[in-house]
């Protein structure tokens, strides 16, 4: 779906958020691991992101995720970001790494 892969470029413009899509199939898998993160249906989008840095930069997330949309059949639907992980690397900063 090409929706998908446009988010997932967008989603790649966003300091701090990488799609959350399972490691291990990434090392072995031939396709986009990373559409499994996207869910796109009539009246929500659903992106799965895993945290790199802290603060969470999910309003810069939302913005260019629902400029995508616009002039889609998503425009009006409702987008969710679900934050699934932090990798360890965000929190380095609190242990004065």
């Amino acid at each position: 779906m090409l929706i998908v892969a446009e988010l997932l470029k967008a989603l790649g413009k966003v300091e701090g958020l990488r799609p959350s899509a399972p490691e291990p199939v990434r090392s072995w898998s031939p396709w986009d691991v990373d559409a499994v993160a996207v869910d796109v249906g009539d009246d929500l989008v659903c992106v799965r992101v895993v945290a790199t840095r802290l603060p969470l930069p999910l309003a810069g997330a939302g913005e260019v995720l629902r400029a995508v949309l616009v002039g889609t059949q998503w425009e009006k639907a409702a987008l969710r970001i679900v934050v699934t992980d932090v990798d360890k690397r965000a929190l380095d900063h609190l242990n004065g790494a």
